[in-house]
């Protein structure tokens, strides 16, 4: 009898036993399954958050693209008309000249009429960004903003080293010098 017992027991046991195995296999295969399907979007998020890491950089990169090339552009449009600029500078110096050779003479309307002529010329060129560089005599020299054509004694203790004469004006255009001042320093 105890036999019998124990062999029921002991088959039921190995049916618990069964039972249990399957249903652990059967609960690691869900687990896996979910595992996996984790993974799965899990490996989605991550792609995602690269793609969207890859737009923002690259709009990131587009966006200082206009920038730089909208600068650039804007560089372009204020130094547009520097070598007609440059051409014309001579003859303003001459005009210059001119003007100091015409304002001795005696005959008002000569002098009324070409002031008139140099003032226009100017301010054309005044409205299209040019821009005298100010540099005077007794100024320190300074080689960015002016050549030095030649060195003379100084005349007197107080302009060593710095500028004696201005023997012709300089100009810029925006911020950029497009014709440096000539000037005489003293040593």
């Amino acid at each position: 009898m105890f036999k019998k017992i124990f062999k029921n027991m002991s088959q039921a046991s190995t049916e618990n036993i069964e039972k249990d195995i399957i249903i652990e296999d059967v609960v690691s295969d869900n687990q896996e399954i979910e595992q996996i399907e984790l993974s799965v979007e899990e490996q989605l998020q991550e792609d995602l958050l690269k793609e969207k890491d890859k737009f923002l950089r690259l709009f990131a990169e587009y966006d200082n693209y206009k920038k730089r090339t909208s600068k650039e552009r804007m560089e372009l449009y204020k130094t547009a008309n520097q070598e007609v600029i440059q051409a014309i500078l001579p003859v303003l110096d001459d005009f210059d000249r001119a003007m100091l050779e015409i304002s001795k003479s005696e005959d008002v309307a000569l002098v009324k009429g070409v002031e008139l002529i140099h003032e226009k010329l100017k301010s054309t060129l005044f409205s299209k960004g040019l821009e005298v560089v100010e540099v005077k005599a007794g100024d320190v020299f300074n080689a960015d903003f002016a050549e030095a054509i030649t060195q003379i004694p100084a005349p007197s203790k107080n302009l060593k080293g710095k500028i004696v004469d201005v023997l012709e004006k300089g100009y810029k255009l925006g911020e950029k010098i497009i014709r440096f001042p000539k000037v005489v320093i003293g040593n």
